[in-house]
């Protein structure tokens, strides 16, 4: 991971099913600076592709994705 790649934040979703780890990520990504990193971890099976195409729509960068088939953990930069 690169150091801009660091998170500004960290979200935790477990135990969070839709469409609560969407809300908490619009809601926490507005919460930083432009250009700093969002971590989300979640355990929703949706997450991963919600949270994709909410970075898409709303003009964020998707870092970095991993999901080990038990915990998805994104890193969204915020762009605007």
């Amino acid at each position: 991971m690169a150091a801009d790649d660091k998170p500004a934040l960290t979200l935790d979703c477990i135990g969070l099913y839709c469409p609560e780890p969407l809300f908490q990520t619009r809601e926490s990504i507005d919460s930083i600076e432009v250009g700093d990193v969002l971590e989300v971890i979640a355990d929703d099976p949706a997450a991963e592709e919600d949270l994709k195409r909410f970075a898409k729509r709303a003009g964020h960068e998707v870092v970095s994705l991993e999901n080990d088939g038990v915990e998805l953990r994104i890193l969204l930069r915020r762009l605007k």
